[in-house]
Parts: structure tokens; C-alpha cells; sequence
């Protein structure tokens, strides 16, 4: 007789269901995904997710290493695929390894790179290794990058390329109409930038990726709370904020130069005088930029329509947790990862699904 995991065997875990590292959760009524990340948001909690930065390595420890910074105060982090037009790690290559550990993945795909053919045999395998978010990006220009020589792709952009997965997932065919035997089970993801003009113009844009199958979005950085306030209002009187899970993209900058440099040099990045002369005028500016991504998520937890953060914490990954316990952004939860895990009895795959409405679930479903 097959032996069934519950909690109470298992251990202190986040979910009621929780199976060992390497194992994806059971899929709940209602959700597309196993993913952890779907099951925070859709349950009413302010999720935080981050960016794990690819390595120039071939070697996995590396990026174990990078992720274990993370432990504990995060619900998801990104693999960035080819960021800035620069060559790194594949983010394919880094869910893999980190899935079997059992860390919940964000895999981006780039448009800029591949064409229909390849993103999606991408999110098949994606989906095999047990990666269950998948976010859909345009991707920078390779003149910005540091092959500017190579020859862009573009065969989807971010649009179409949501709408590619919505089809493999909920229709079990790929664009060419050949059926998929076993679709992906992805949560699917999108970017906004409320800061770029025309600004009247981003609602709509983030209509049209709800429309192509958007279900969360990660925002550029956010360093204009007014600025935002005004967008999200017109979000909500639009409804999005009811289609769709929205999470600030927050960030660390280390000085004033720096501030003014990606000011200059990094499209779409709105950071207003205000904050360069904050830098400026602080003794410690490094620790005034940490004080400024605090203060937006503070006041990002008050808006109505935000359903979390992300950080992203640039070569400065190791004030994330900083961040997120002196912003309060997870309200006294402890997100999981591997090293909550003690094996406790002999696992073979299977896991008892248990209802969302159930007593064992409302006892402690996160």
C-alpha cells in the first residue's frame, strides 16, 4: 500500500500538502499552476519575489550559493534570461538546478533571442523540471549588451509570446495547431512599466497583456510613489486590478552617481531630483537608498490593487533580507525553502491533495 504524505509527517512546511524538495505541489481548484507564488496571491497575501542574477559559471554551487540569500524571504525569485543583452547562465539552465532543490522559479524568456519554435519547447521542459511561473519579456536590444553583433530574433514579442503559452496551456496545442499530449501547468507573468510615457497609455498596455493571458505582472522600478498612485488609480477604475496580480518593482541604489547614471542610461527607469538629492545630502547613501526601497513597499502594502513587491537588489543582493524584515512585506510569514526541510519518512510521489475549504487547510494553509 502506497504510503501518503501529510503535514504532520512532514514538518513545519508552508502548506498543508507540502511534498519534499524536487516534487510539485497538487494543483488547487482554480489555479493553473503547482507554484507556490500562485498559491500566496491567490490566497490574499503580499507576495515578494526578487531576482536571483545568473553567474558567468558553469558551476551549479554558484548559483545555489546566490540563492541561498534568499532563504526564508522570498515567495519567488526570477531567472533572468540574457538581462541587458548580456550573456550569463540560461535561465532555463538555473530553474533547473534550483527546481530540484525546490525553490519556486520565475523563468523569464526573451523574445529577443528565440523564435516560436524554440520558446516553446522552452516552456515544456520548463514545465517537466517542475517550474510553475514563467514571465513572457520583448527583451533589451543587442546593441545594449555586450555582443552587439548578434542577430536579434523577435520572432514573438511579449504580447504574443503570453498569448503562445495561454494556447499550450489551455488548449493543449502548440501555434501550429499539432496537439500537446500533457500541457504546462505555468502561472503566467508579464511586465509593466507605469513610468514611461505616454502615461495614459500603461493601463491600456497592461489591459491588452491581461487579455493575452497575463495573470501577475512585475513592474519597473518604482522610485515615484505619486507617480505610481495615479497609475494604479486609473488601474483600478479600469478593473485590472481585479484581472490581474500587481507587484511593485522596487529596488537599492547605492549612491546619487549611480542613481543619476541609470537615470540616463537605463530605459524605462524613472527616478526623480527628489530622490538624487536625498542621496546626495545622506551620510550613509548606501543605507539611504536600502531606507527609500523600504519606504515604497511600506507604502506599496496601503494601496488597494498591489498584491506584493519585487526586489530587485542588483549586486546588492545581500540587503534583500534587510528589506523585507524591516518593511514588514510579509506580514509574519516565513516563505519555505530547503533548509526547513527534514525527511522524516520514505516519499514515492505522491502527495494528499487536500481541499482549500478543508479543516486541515483553514487550520494553517500557509
Amino acid at each position: 500500500m502506497t504510503e501518503v504524505l501529510r503535514r504532520s509527517q512532514l514538518g513545519p512546511y508552508s502548506f498543508a500538502d507540502e511534498p519534499p524538495p524536487g516534487y510539485s505541489l497538487p494543483i488547487l481548484p482554480g489555479h493553473t499552476s503547482p507554484g507556490r507564488l500562485e498559491r500566496v496571491l491567490r490566497a490574499g497575501h503580499f507576495a515578494v519575489t526578487t531576482e536571483i542574477a545568473p553567474p558567468d559559471s558553469a558551476d551549479p554551487n554558484e548559483v545555489y550559493e546566490r540563492a541561498a540569500l534568499f532563504d526564508g524571504y522570498v515567495d519567488a525569485m526570477n531567472a533572468t534570461d540574457g538581462s541587458g543583452a548580456h550573456c550569463h547562465m540560461s535561465s532555463v539552465g538555473m530553474c533547473s538546478l534550483l527546481t530540484r532543490k525546490g525553490y519556486a522559479m520565475v523563468m523569464q524568456i526573451s523574445c529577443r533571442d528565440r523564435n516560436r519554435i524554440a520558446i516553446q519547447g522552452d516552456v515544456l521542459g520548463a514545465s517537466a523540471m517542475g517550474v510553475a511561473n514563467i514571465l513572457c519579456l520583448s527583451g533589451d536590444g543587442v546593441q545594449s549588451g555586450d555582443h552587439p553583433e548578434a542577430k536579434p530574433v523577435f520572432d514573438l514579442d511579449s504580447m504574443t509570446a503570453l498569448n503562445t503559452i495561454r494556447i499550450m496551456r489551455d488548449e493543449s496545442r502548440f501555434l501550429s495547431g499539432r496537439k500537446i499530449t500533457s500541457p504546462p501547468h505555468v502561472f503566467m507573468g508579464g511586465a509593466a512599466n507605469p513610468f514611461a510615457p505616454p502615461l495614459d497609455y500603461r493601463p491600456h498596455r497592461l489591459a491588452k497583456k491581461v487579455a493575452a493571458g497575463a495573470q501577475f505582472v512585475q513592474t519597473q522600478y518604482c522610485f515615484d510613489m505619486p507617480m505610481f498612485k495615479e497609475y494604479m488609480k486609473q488601474v483600478r477604475d479600469m478593473g485590472l486590478h481585479e484581472k490581474v496580480f500587481i507587484l511593485l518593482g522596487v529596488g537599492t541604489l547605492a549612491s546619487a552617481k549611480t542613481a543619476e547614471w541609470i537615470r540616463s542610461n537605463v530605459a524605462g527607469v524613472h527616478i526623480p531630483d527628489s530622490v538624487i538629492k536625498r542621496l546626495k545630502g545622506a551620510e550613509k547613501p548606501k543605507q539611504e537608498g536600502i531606507n527609500i526601497c523600504i519606504e515604497m513597499i511600506e507604502e506599496a502594502r496601503e494601496l488597494e490593487g498591489v498584491h506584493g513587491v519585487h526586489i530587485m537588489a542588483y549586486r546588492q543582493e545581500q540587503y534583500v533580507a534587510e528589506i523585507v524584515e524591516r518593511s514588514g512585506a510579509l506580514e509574519g510569514r516565513k516563505p519555505w525553502h530547503p533548509g526547513m526541510y527534514e525527511p522524516v519518512a520514505p516519499f514515492d510521489g505522491l502527495v494528499e491533495t487536500i481541499a482549500p475549504d478543508s479543516p486541515t487547510a483553514q487550520e494553517n494553509p500557509l
